[in-house]
């Protein structure tokens, strides 16, 4: 099921801005950079650390590109601050319809394509006692990219 959390989302008005706070008061160094038409973002992925799974944790930045995305909504409503929590899994297809049967809503029918060609889906918020919460199975590529980063130091 479930094996790390893999970020916590982070919506933000000026994503460059942003970075260079969590660079400068933290260390954390980008990963991964990359607009997601789909979703209206730009994002920034900064890794905190490795996990047992061969993935890592992160923290996910996002800047709304279009106004009428949902981050660019949420931050209307909700102003900055932590948009969403993400659990790693090997098996997001199973893992959503495991929870689907247990009476959450699962906001995606199937899963999509998420940061770092990742397989998502989210959970309904009034679901998960307030929390919009994301499931992801890394791409084997990111996962294996990692791994051979830690085993080879």
């Amino acid at each position: 099921m479930l094996t790390r959390i893999d970020h916590i989302g982070i919506a933000c008005f000026d994503l460059d801005k942003t970075v260079d706070f969590y660079r400068a008061t933290y260390g954390f160094e980008v990963f991964h950079t990359e607009v997601n038409e789909e979703q209206g973002v730009r994002e920034a992925m900064l890794r905190i650390n490795g996990t047992d799974d061969g993935g890592a944790s992160y923290i996910q930045l996002l800047e709304p590109v279009r106004e009428d995305s949902t981050v660019a909504k949420w931050l209307d409503k909700n102003g900055e601050g932590v948009h969403h929590i993400a659990f790693g899994t090997a098996d997001v297809d199973t893992d959503s319809e495991e929870i689907r049967g247990r009476g959450v809503r699962v906001l995606y029918d199937e899963p999509r394509r998420g940061s770092m060609d990742s397989r998502i889906t989210f959970l309904h918020p009034k679901d998960c006692h307030g929390v919009l919460t994301e499931l992801v199975t890394a791409a084997a590529s990111h996962t294996s990219e990692y791994s051979s980063a830690t085993t080879s130091h």
